[in-house]
């Protein structure tokens, strides 16, 4: 299949739109084609930039307070005392349930711009040249290696006899908050691991579990004071295998 057919689905690769073979054979060529890697790499960050730039809209507490209080607006005199006692038990479902949508809402939009934005550095990571900062499949290499550059420790599983292998790592950046992000390989996929401190914001009120989000299949979760983030567009049962891995290195 020539570059021509495969800038098709490039789009749909960004937005995770492709089903799961396509998104595989797509990976590979984007590993054996710097052309390719370069338009993905850029759509990612058009993408990044856009988002941020929608943040700048969100409407303010200040706002959001303003609407509620219209809202409950107490009727005006000459409304009957029969109104007045259906009105207020209706006004306060209307309310409940306005408020319950918006907090759900918010909180899948909350969850989806998260992962939307870890499947964006997990592309970004594999279209580009230098994945890496440091390489190596050392474990005892790559970690030391992140000291002073991030405010934390972690430790990393010993991976002999398993079909996974290290291949580095970087300093990533996740809602502002610095992090680590590792890379490995099972049977010629890479996976992303991120790690980031579990603090208030974002990634505290993050559930854990499996996920399976723009075409990858992801497994978050919390243990001493960090939040891990293992994706890749390999099956569930691998993203389980390597978490476990990390679950019990720490």
């Amino acid at each position: 299949m020539g570059c021509e057919q495969w800038r098709e689905k490039l789009d749909l690769y960004v937005d995770g739109e492709l089903d799961a073979t396509a998104a595989n054979a797509l990976g590979t060529h984007l590993r054996e084609c710097s052309v390719c890697a370069t338009d993905v790499l850029g759509q990612v960050h058009m993408k990044r930039s856009v988002q941020m730039a929608g943040k700048r809209y969100t409407p303010s507490a200040e706002f959001r307070s303003r609407i509620a209080k219209s809202v409950t607006a107490k009727p005006r005199r000459r409304a009957s005392w029969y109104w007045k006692i259906l009105a207020v038990p209706a006004l306060a479902v209307i309310i409940l349930s306005l408020a319950v949508n918006l907090f759900v809402g918010r909180e899948n939009a909350r969850r989806q711009r998260v992962y939307s934005e870890l499947a964006d550095l997990h592309v970004s990571a594999l279209a580009s040249a230098t994945p890496v900062d440091v390489l190596s499949t050392d474990r005892h290499t790559v970690k030391p290696w992140f000291q002073g550059k991030i405010p934390f420790s972690f430790n990393l599983p010993e991976l002999q006899g398993s079909e996974f292998t290290l291949l580095g790592g970087r300093v990533t950046y996740l809602e502002q908050t610095p992090g680590a992000h590792l890379i490995y390989q099972v049977r010629k996929h890479e996976i992303s691991v991120f790690i980031f401190q579990d603090r208030e914001g974002e990634l505290a009120r993050l559930g854990s579990g499996p996920v399976h989000a723009l075409s990858f299949n992801l497994q978050s979760w919390t243990q001493n004071g960090l939040r891990y983030f293992v994706v890749g567009d390999v099956s569930a049962e691998d993203i389980e295998t390597l978490s476990r891995s990390l679950k019990n290195a720490g």
